[in-house]
């Protein structure tokens, strides 16, 4: 039975960090949000990633502008909140001339367009991280941007930082139905102004006319975390290597990504069977996490391939060298990506807005996302 109604200014569905992060933009200016988690606590994409707030993999232009923008809430947010964050910068490593080739064009071009990075050589390359293999290192990309955390921790912590602001939550009640001002679910009613919804992968629960002649898709990746590294070892920057450079927009500007990926395809096929490349990042306890690859589809495979595991593990041993190196975890993710936009917002009725899809980029672009779609809405 839905039980006596109740007020806030804007209800936020979703807690994963895309919903956690509209809460907290819109708490910081005054709103009254009640946020709605359809499970006990966020178990989505949001914390089955690497932890990176990662400019650098952004293209140039509107939206490595807004991960830069993203960053700053992140860090004011972190800092407030009093969540561990390492601020790591990345490594992009080169192991192969065409990786060294494309990597300094990227630094002749990328400061003119916004980007801090520069190209190093070997020696200040091996001075930045223990974790590099030094056999056949031809240099890398140094870029100080990027920050790593701990996605359990934060999606799991920033609920109580948000209480303090006067965020009321709602973990367990899926809402059912949003028809302005009433939002429901099993037990309750709430009376709101508008409505943010958050809802990642969820396609059928609210407003699947939306989703069903949007265009996007689901992407299924596979990743693995060690234990703990021995004796207090750290990772230091967040490391990519040459499998990289084809993934990430921000490199589309660069003559050298076209060979690279020729060679790629024709040495490798079955990374690009599975879209594989790899990075590695250091969690709060000093485990390694590792990955990925993606799979593409409406409905992916929900078993996993222990041969995309052992890729992704053969190529990481190309370019990374851990003091314990054993598996101690294994999971997939799953998240909704568009073709051809680098999020979905979308206005199913007056008042309400649909933000999702930001792809492999969630934690990335989430708080400045946040920030533009609730000053672009008036919300």
């Amino acid at each position: 039975m839905v039980s006596e109604r109740k007020q806030a200014d804007i209800a936020v569905v979703g807690g994963g960090i895309l919903g956690l992060a509209h809460a907290c933009v819109l708490a910081r200016r005054g709103r009254k949000v009640v946020l709605f988690e359809r499970n006990p606590q966020a178990r989505g994409a949001s914390v089955r990633n690497f932890g990176m707030i990662w400019p650098i993999g952004q293209p140039a232009g509107e939206m490595h502008a807004l991960a830069l923008r993203s960053r700053e809430i992140w860090l004011d947010v972190l800092t407030a909140s009093g969540l561990p964050y390492l601020p790591t910068g990345s490594l992009h490593v080169a192991h192969r001339e065409d990786e060294a080739e494309l990597l300094r064009e990227f630094a002749e071009i990328a400061p003119g367009q916004g980007y801090s990075c520069e190209w190093q050589e070997p020696g200040e390359i091996l001075r930045r991280s223990a974790a590099i293999q030094p056999a056949g290192l031809r240099g890398g990309l140094w870029s100080p941007t990027e920050i790593t955390v701990d996605p359990r921790r934060i999606v799991a912590g920033l609920p109580d930082y948000l209480r303090s602001l006067g965020v009321e939550f709602r973990f367990g009640e899926p809402v059912r139905r949003i028809d302005l001002p009433t939002v429901e679910t099993a037990t309750e009613q709430w009376q709101v102004d508008a409505a943010i919804v958050c809802s990642g992968e969820d396609f059928e629960t609210l407003f699947p006319e939306v989703f069903a002649y949007s265009g996007l898709t689901r992407c299924k990746l596979q990743m693995m975390r060690t234990a703990p590294q021995p004796a207090g070892w750290q990772l230091g920057p967040a490391l990519a290597a040459g499998l990289t450079l084809r993934f990430y927009k921000a490199f589309h500007i660069c003559s050298a990504l076209a060979p690279l990926k020729e060679r790629v395809a024709r040495e490798m096929p079955e990374y690009d069977r599975w879209a594989i490349h790899v990075l590695a990042s250091q969690t709060e306890d000093g485990a390694i996490t590792l990955g990925d690859s993606h799979e593409y589809g409406a409905c992916p495979d929900i078993f996993d391939k222990p041969e995309i595991d052992d890729l992704i593990l053969k190529e990481a041993a190309t370019f990374l060298r851990l003091p314990d190196p054993r598996i101690a975890q294994r999971w997939n993710g799953t998240y909704a990506i568009h073709p051809n936009k680098p999020f979905l917002e979308a206005e199913p009725a007056p008042g309400v807005r649909v933000v999702t899809a930001p792809g492999g980029s969630g934690m990335t672009l989430s708080f400045g996302l946040a920030e533009s779609v609730i000053s672009r809405g008036g919300f």
